[in-house]
């Protein structure tokens, strides 16, 4: 429990700091540095901003000179205001706390990669009867090699398995080495949405033993990059199928849900605890770049059509609006807390 209060509040520190340097960068007071929303119980002032820690731990905001997200209609054109700024300074410092979560995932995967990133060993666990590799591979092969390509871990295999027609495999068996050839099939499986899908497969489960995989200076920088494009890819069609309908509201999941996950994560080491905490803040980064008023991404929308139209966008709509992004998003947070409380009684 502690332990994902801290990693939370950090994810909101690390996205407002974003914002704040971004604001103070382009020369905007900053009045509000607040974890939290609601009652201030701490405040600390320190170079003209008060620092707070709020009641309610579910967030946290940046309070600009001139930028009143409960009163979109209050206006302040001072030089070091927020609306005093160009569109597409705004923009800037809207993009500052999105961006800074997807800093933080990437230095989080880099760090990894550095110093050994766990990964299932490619040592065949078991070969499903009647399958492609039945007759050629055996329980506790260690597969070395595909189609001339290395294989250093178990993630190695289904990609090149889903790019070939016909896979030439080195294992290790024993103390030989062993070359065998196998034309993967065509089944009909469930992705991680829970959708029918065709996959290749040969017929071949990984045995569970972890290993750490490690990577020179540049492969470390592109094995964190990459695994970052797949998770903000992830999340982002995890979103598109919530809006078309294609997976359900019940998927959706609230901060009791997410508190539950990282405090069992928390139990099981530092690496998967770091690995969630980067999933969190992509997350994060993703979600406020929605185009939803009361969210970075739907300030960023007012500010591009101010900077195509040259003018603002009517005050009575911006806060109509502005309303109707909060009660969006109650209502999201209503059905995430409503399914964490029905998976946690249904265990």
């Amino acid at each position: 429990m502690i332990s994902a209060i801290i990693i939370l509040s950090f994810l909101i520190f690390f996205h407002e700091l974003g914002h704040f340097l971004m604001a103070r960068l382009v020369g905007v007071k900053v009045e509000v540095f607040s974890i939290g929303f609601g009652k201030k119980l701490v405040c600390k002032e320190f170079k003209g901003t008060n620092w707070c820690i709020s009641a309610i731990p579910l967030g946290g905001y940046v309070q600009m000179k001139g930028q009143d997200d409960l009163n979109p209609t209050l206006k302040n054109y001072d030089k070091d205001s927020y609306l005093f700024k160009t569109p597409f300074e705004r923009i800037l410092i809207l993009l500052g706390g999105p961006l800074f979560n997807f800093l933080l995932a990437f230095i989080i995967y880099l760090f990894i990669a550095f110093n050994g990133w766990p990964k299932l060993a490619p040592v065949i666990g078991k070969v499903m009867p009647n399958s492609p590799a039945s007759e050629v591979l055996k329980p506790n092969d260690k597969i070395v090699e595909i189609n001339n390509k290395k294989i250093k871990s178990w993630d190695d295999i289904p990609t090149i398995i889903q790019q070939s027609e016909v896979l030439n495999i080195v294992v290790k068996r024993g103390n030989e080495y062993i070359k065998v050839t196998i034309k993967p099939k065509i089944e009909i499986t469930k992705n991680i949405f829970n959708e029918p899908i065709k996959r290749k497969v040969i017929g071949i489960t990984p045995k569970g033993e972890i290993i750490k995989v490690y990577y020179s200076f540049f492969e470390a920088i592109k094995v964190a990059y990459d695994k970052f494009i797949n998770d903000s890819l992830l999340i982002v069609k995890g979103v598109q199928k919530l809006i078309t309908g294609a997976i359900g509201m019940e998927n959706l999941s609230g901060p009791i849900g997410i508190v539950d996950v990282t405090s069992k994560v928390a139990n099981l080491g530092l690496v998967p605890l770091l690995l969630l905490t980067a999933l969190l803040s992509v997350n994060l980064g993703v979600l406020n770049l929605l185009p939803i008023p009361a969210l970075d991404g739907g300030h960023i929308m007012f500010n591009l059509y101010e900077a195509i139209f040259k003018k603002e966008i009517n005050e009575e709509i911006m806060y109509k609006l502005t309303i109707g992004g909060w009660v969006i998003l109650g209502f999201l947070m209503l059905i995430g807390v409503y399914n964490d409380i029905t998976r946690l009684i249904g265990g």
